[in-house]
């Protein structure tokens, strides 16, 4: 549960931005995406790969 402290007389729109910052970095709407569906473990693992591969080939592009 996320609490934020409210000052007195501070202004509700910082108090929400506040808020917006703090639950985003607490990552539960980005949990909360990637449970809706379900990839089997192979195929998370294939993924993985494609990605590492992209990752090295755009390594090797910039040298």
């Amino acid at each position: 549960m996320i609490i934020m402290p409210v000052k007195e007389g501070e202004n509700i729109e910082r108090a929400l931005k506040k808020f917006k910052r703090k639950y985003e970095r607490t990552g539960i709407l980005k949990e909360l995406r990637r449970r809706q569906y379900f990839t089997k473990p192979s195929v998370e693992k294939r993924e993985k790969m494609q990605h590492a591969i992209y990752v090295e080939h755009m390594y090797k592009e910039e040298e």
